[in-house]
């Protein structure tokens, strides 16, 4: 029953629309009616500039960590990976939007950040890095997600090599469109960078 209970714990933090949220909060939009349509951090700093962008990042952010880290204060007997990648699902398909989410970037970045704090650091200046010369912030989560199923080979810890694997495929999945867009050269490029 707990480990049920943690499980939709976890997936309903991940279904806290952040984006729309912000969006309602500070324009009275929604915004995924405006921009790419998504409702991830990306589309935020499009949309509703990099203050209320940074917020939705966080806020992504903490919504994996706090998932993962809840089978460690609560049931150790559950690996707290699971209850990460709930959460990650919530996101992408949260039950408080219409389960029309975002990319998984962020919250994935968040269960690592509470599952191996040096992977989470390591993926951030991997993704800024690609971000400075790319300015694709699409290819840059992409190539974090590489990143970081490579440096959990590295670990050889099995849980994480799974879950990352999963992590990373979510996220590859769901920028198919970009990729199409980077290769006609049509996908936007960040300006602030």
């Amino acid at each position: 029953m707990i480990v049920t209970t943690i499980l939709i714990l976890s997936y309903l933090l991940g279904s806290i629309p952040s984006g729309l949220i912000a969006g309602k909060l500070t324009r009275g939009i929604d915004i995924r009616e405006h921009g790419s349509g998504n409702l991830g951090a990306t589309n935020t700093f499009r949309i509703l500039g990099v203050k209320a962008g940074l917020v939705v990042t966080l806020a992504d952010i903490l919504k994996g960590t706090l998932a993962t880290a809840l089978p460690l204060l609560f049931y150790p007997e559950l690996h707290p990976l699971i209850a990460g990648v709930a959460a990650v699902i919530g996101h992408m398909f949260p039950i408080f939007a219409s389960f029309k989410g975002g990319k998984a970037v962020a919250t994935s970045g968040g269960v690592l950040l509470c599952y191996n704090p040096v992977l989470f650091f390591v993926l951030v200046g991997v993704f800024m890095v690609c971000l400075y010369l790319s300015k694709y912030v699409s290819l840059s989560s992409m190539v974090a997600a590489v990143a970081a199923f490579i440096y959990s080979l590295i670990t050889r810890d099995l849980p994480l090599i799974i879950v990352v694997t999963i992590l990373a495929t979510f996220v590859i999945y769901r920028h198919r469109a970009n990729i199409g867009r980077i290769k006609n050269k049509t996908e936007p490029k960040v300006k602030w960078i």
